[in-house]
């Protein structure tokens, strides 16, 4: 525990040091350069105080990026706003201390004139300060309660990043002592209280958020201390926080280390059986495979029976983690199809595990239909409990881990890609059970993701990014259409919408405009009653065009029945346009995914 203690107070000094600070370092260093000389330390104190609190799940955490729900973003703003204006207006600066020194008798008994007024900016924002999320805040996020240990470790980032901070507030109060003595204070004040006012305004436009987007698309190694955090001295202490060990996946759980629990090289389409034994016999024994557990209907197997590893004992077994309207998952269809058709009679089983993201992904109907659709022949489960999700410890869509005739996990695969990788490791493993595997396969029908594209966000309130307003829970009317020019990656509600944490409800002209950079474009909608309602589509403001239109557009139009993933946008290239969506009310949307 020491060690990520120590690792943690490292971490939270080099987030405070990166880009991501940006965003409140120009109302901090306002703040602390007004008042007493014990401003400062209360400015800092209260960040701490609040973001410790925020990163312990008191306060909405998404992703490990925009710390703080909607309505603390709101107290932020005004608090910022508040003291802005006093700076702007220095009578209303002593009608402020006022009340607040009254709590000096808590605080320092030294002179210190602003100690508690610096609290309340500082805890302000403490709820919008988002640093980059490193392995190990990450970790204490992951973590759905509080305990002692998530807390220490969290005071103890909090730690690292208040006293690179308050040097930071101390060395910008410095400089303003010399303009004051240089007779110019009273501009300054004026300065600094704009400054704040400015700050407020930019994160009404959540102009913080998307620089945060900004630099964790563009600017790679961001996190100054990623080498130490994803040190195995690190990762191998992590599972103190989550309270369980990983058994397949990278040890810290996060992909951010670029970790893998298999190393191989893609073998040749014309690799001998021997070259394939000798790649077998380099794969690790990750340890016995879990059992199916805690799982519900059975899809594509002898009258819907249920499968158990050690029935299919001398098989090699493909345990495939995804979910029907998850497109990532989607775009390794092809692949496991392909696998499924070429090395059947070989011996492989592939079982795809139907881990839900969304609530209506649990209806047997609807992973039926999606079965249909995609044309799976091999065997599917739901996992609705996230039962056999849970045995295996696995934390991502999709994920695949490759088992062999005894039983053992040999080889895994998280996420998109590797797939020459993961058929080699598939051939190997049949050879080494005595099968003759024949020639490789031939997927079809493969989507290419772009590698430019607009990151994927959602139209609930839960895990919500890059949306100009909101959105906000419950019923809202979030006015007319955006008229100007929207940022890149940037999403905006018109229209009155009635929005959940997963769903969000058109209501009554209801329309949703992105700005994105993309070839394909896709979106998890649902109908009320699965009744036919219509969904129309424009691209830069017109009519998307047929040689534009998505699979599921006719005539600039999606009609929305059951619950899925429909495609909207299929160019033949990287391009940046404005999408445009006109809701019938009735209509669902839960995620956009952009390839």
């Amino acid at each position: 525990m020491l060690v990520l203690i120590g690792f943690a107070i490292l971490a939270g000094a080099g987030t405070a040091l990166s880009p991501c600070v940006l965003p409140v370092l120009p109302a901090l260093l306002s703040a602390g350069g007004v008042g007493g000389r014990r401003r400062p330390l209360g400015i800092v104190l209260g960040l701490s105080i609040t973001f410790t609190i925020a990163i312990v799940g008191v306060a909405s955490v998404v992703d490990g990026v925009g710390l703080g729900s909607d309505p603390l973003r709101d107290l932020a703003i005004a608090v910022l706003l508040a003291f802005g204006l006093v700076l702007l207006a220095p009578g209303l600066s002593a009608r402020l201390e006022a009340p607040l020194s009254r709590l000096a008798r808590f605080g320092p008994r030294s002179r210190g004139d602003g100690f508690w007024s610096g609290m309340l900016v500082g805890g302000a924002l403490g709820f919008v300060y988002t640093p980059c999320a490193s392995p190990i805040l990450a970790a204490v996020i992951s973590v759905s309660a509080a305990s002692g240990r998530t807390v220490a470790i969290a005071i103890a980032y909090a730690a690292g990043s208040a006293l690179v901070l308050l040097l930071l507030t101390l060395g910008g109060r410095r400089v303003f002592e010399r303009i004051r003595r240089a007779g110019r204070g009273p501009a300054l004040q004026r300065a600094l209280g704009a400054i704040m006012v400015l700050t407020a305004v930019a994160i009404i436009a959540n102009l913080d958020v998307s620089f945060d987007q900004f630099v964790a698309q563009h600017i790679p190694n961001v996190n100054l201390t990623a080498t130490l955090e994803c040190s195995s001295t690190v990762t191998s202490h992590l599972h103190e926080l989550t309270g369980r060990q990983p058994k397949f996946a990278p040890a810290n759980g996060s992909a951010s280390c670029g970790a893998s629990a298999t190393r191989l090289a893609a073998a040749p389409r014309s690799a001998s059986r021997q070259s394939l034994l000798a790649a077998a016999g380099s794969l690790p024994d990750l340890g016995s495979a879990p059992e199916f557990t805690g799982t519900e209907r059975w899809f594509n197997t002898p009258g819907g029976h249920s499968l158990s590893l050690a029935g299919l004992r001398g098989h090699v077994v493909l345990v495939d983690f995804w979910t029907y309207t998850c497109i990532n998952c989607i775009r390794t269809l092809p692949y496991l199809k392909a696998w499924d058709a070429s090395y059947r009679k070989a011996g492989l089983v592939v079982v795809g595990v139907e881990t839900p993201e969304f609530a209506f992904e649990r209806d047997a109907g609807n992973v039926a239909n999606a079965i249909s659709q995609f044309g799976l022949r091999y065997p599917v489960v739901q996992d609705n409990e996230m039962a056999t999700w849970n045995a295996y410890a696995n934390e991502y869509w999709p994920a695949d881990y490759l088992i062999d005739a005894r039983g053992q996990v040999r080889y895994t695969a998280f996420g998109e890609g590797d797939y020459a990788k993961t058929e080699t490791a598939i051939r190997a493993l049949l050879a080494q059970a005595g099968s003759a595997v024949g020639a490789r396969s031939r997927p079809s029908d493969v989507i290419v993701p772009s590698q430019l594209a607009t990151p994927e966000t959602y139209l609930g309130t839960e895990r919500a990014m890059g949306w100009l307003h909101g959105p906000y829970a419950g019923l809202h009317n979030y006015g007319p259409p955006v008229s100007g020019q929207l940022s890149l990656n940037e999403f905006a509600y018109s229209g009155s919408w009635d929005i959940a944490q997963q769903p969000a409800l058109a209501v009554a002209n209801a329309e949703v405009d992105v700005e994105f950079q993309a070839k394909d474009v896709y979106l998890v909608l649902s109908s009320t009653g699965e009744a036919p309602r219509r969904l129309s589509v424009l691209l830069d403001g017109r009519p998307i065009a047929a040689a534009a239109a998505g699979a599921d557009v006719h005539e600039a139009t999606v009609t929305v029945r059951r619950q899925r993933l429909y495609s909207l946008v299929a160019l033949r290239r990287d391009e940046r346009h404005r999408l445009t969506l006109r809701f019938a009310p009735g209509i669902s949307g839960y995620a956009f995914t952009f390839g």
